[in-house]
């Protein structure tokens, strides 16, 4: 279905055909759209970039670089201090980070979580924790990469009842792993504040306090992959400040870009300055259009009143998906979220995770209602995201749960006919 659409105009949340069809995006593109399509600011600023100079050696574009990088700076926690414009993807970012951890104290390993994502490049699936992008290609990676179980509280591996009652099992993994599975060789570890691809996860109160003293304890250098999360998206600069995860080092790409552009920057503490410009640069990387976008989307996401506009019409947003929960609990599980990063887990009669159903809503979303959703895990997963621009308005989110309201109901009556309501 998807690839008779032609999209060929957007603005704000909608996209628009050849044939003049107007649909809602809720997820804003890859969640790389965070300004919405077509911003007016941003595609000024674009306009005017590509008209004085599109591409200068990065040997030359150093200043304009590091002015970017002050703007970021300013907002992030105020112990991160430096920082690397040399990317302008996540995939390379994450690898970035985790040189800067290698150089620094000489040691390899990686610790991720299950369920993570961290890239596409070999190196960024090697240390996700989703083996489905690695199967394919067993000759070819070979990255030693300690996995330990997530913070699904949902789904808890452990059977666990919640945490902190629970004693944060799956923390205690990583001591265990670093402890007696490594050789003493664990670099770094990299986590997202919440999981995004893995399914929307939110880690308990209390989880990333643990995992901030065992990795101080192992002299394990801290990462947090805000790739998705990061520049407002969870309603606040950095969710790793939100959660007070206390990073070493913050990896950033997506939402910088503002409208789309690829952009791409590593923060750090100032001891882990420790890369010559060799080690980790890329023809395009810090490229003149990506710091362009860059800087007019952090003037954006930074003025007065609009990441608390993001957190308030994300308690709506939250409100109106568990309103969903209790009418249509018979195929939503769970609904997880902050801000405008949401998700709903999808199950069948018995609770158990139901993949085909969210791919059949994403399609039936699209075909039926007009409106773009994603599933988790590359459609491997069993939740829906819901993720619209930071730009959305009241009236945006709340024709955005009108439409996936509509689209549960359709399939009410089959639910009924299958005997999967009591």
């Amino acid at each position: 279905m998807s690839d008779n659409i032609n999209f060929v105009k957007g603005r704000g949340i909608h996209l628009y055909t050849d044939q003049q069809e107007e649909y809602i995006d809720a997820v804003s593109g890859t969640f790389n759209i965070s300004l919405g399509y077509s911003h007016p600011e941003l595609v000024e600023v674009l306009k005017k970039q590509v008209e004085d100079l599109i591409h200068a050696s990065s040997s030359f574009t150093g200043d304009i670089a590091q002015d970017v990088l002050d703007d970021i700076l300013e907002q992030a926690p105020e112990y991160i201090t430096d920082g690397w414009m040399r990317d302008i993807i996540g995939s390379t970012a994450n690898e970035g980070a985790i040189k800067i951890a290698n150089k620094y104290n000489g040691k390899s390993e990686v610790v991720s979580l299950a369920l993570s994502h961290h890239g596409q490049t070999l190196f960024t699936t090697a240390i996700s924790g989703n083996a489905f992008r690695r199967k394919s290609f067993p000759h070819t990676i070979t990255i030693q990469n300690g996995v330990v179980p997530a913070p699904y509280c949902y789904r808890c591996p452990y059977g666990a009842k919640g945490a902190p009652a629970c004693g944060f099992l799956c923390a205690e993994a990583i001591y265990d792993y670093a402890k007696y599975g490594s050789s003493d060789n664990v670099s770094c570890m990299i986590i997202e504040p919440v999981l995004g691809n893995g399914g929307n996860i939110i880690p308990p109160e209390g989880y990333f306090e643990r995992i901030k003293k065992i990795c101080e304890e192992l002299e394990i250098v801290l990462i947090a992959d805000e790739v998705q999360t990061g520049i407002g998206r969870t309603g606040y600069m950095f969710a790793s400040e939100h959660y007070d995860i206390q990073p070493d080092i913050i990896t950033l790409a997506k939402g910088l870009g503002g409208i789309g552009i690829p952009a791409a920057a590593i923060l750090f503490r100032s001891q882990f300055a420790v890369l010559e410009k060799f080690e980790h640069s890329y023809t395009s990387g810090g490229n003149l259009l990506s710091l362009a976008a860059s800087k007019k989307t952090m003037e954006i996401v930074s003025r007065e009143g609009f990441l608390q506009n993001v957190r308030e019409n994300g308690k709506i947003l939250g409100k109106l998906l568990h309103q969903l929960k209790e009418d249509y609990g018979y195929i939503i599980g769970d609904v997880r979220g902050i801000g405008y990063m949401w998700g709903l887990e999808i199950v069948d009669k018995d609770g158990l995770p139901d993949t085909d159903m969210t791919n059949r809503l994403i399609e039936l979303a699209l075909q039926d209602h007009k409106m773009i959703l994603r599933g988790s895990r590359y459609g491997f997963g069993n939740v829906l995201k819901v993720r619209p621009t930071l730009t959305a308005t009241q009236d945006d989110i709340e024709e955005i749960c009108y439409r996936l309201n509509k689209l549960f109901r359709q399939l009410q009556p089959e639910f009924h006919e299958s005997n999967r309501i009591s």
